[in-house]
């Protein structure tokens, strides 16, 4: 880490038709396809594909937030962080019991096609950013 860099970042978390949220924060957390990322002021550039459901952000007043975002890209540069993800929502705007009843639907439904699929990984990421934000 830079000794000159900045004591916080600038977050964008987009989805395909808005922003979900935008802020300064201290951490990001996020899963990608090579593993859970821990973004600290500073951090090297970066460029990653999302995987797996969630992302974590502290921001600079110490909330605390969790986001589904199951697919999409992130990408890290001069303490700049953006989040890219075709569906993404903030946990605490999710139902946790509709998300359950959501994921128990798409897993009755099957995975034998990639649009079963990315609704499966859309209700689990759901599922576990609503648990994690309570």
């Amino acid at each position: 880490m830079a000794e000159d860099s900045a004591k916080h970042l600038e977050v964008a978390l987009v989805a395909a038709e808005r922003t979900v949220w935008q802020g300064q924060a201290k951490i990001v957390i996020a899963r990608t396809t090579d593993g859970d990322v821990g973004i600290l002021p500073g951090h090297a550039p970066l460029l990653g594909l999302l995987q797996g459901g969630t992302v974590q952000v502290r921001t600079t007043d110490d909330e605390y937030f969790v986001a589904a975002a199951p697919d999409g890209f992130i990408s890290v540069a001069n303490d700049r962080v953006s989040i890219l993800a075709e569906n993404a929502e903030m946990g605490h705007d999710i139902d946790l019991e509709e998300a359950r009843r959501d994921l128990e639907r798409a897993l009755a439904t099957g995975s034998d096609t990639e649009g079963a699929q990315e609704d499966v990984r859309l209700a689990e990421a759901r599922v576990m950013a609503a648990e994690k934000a309570d």
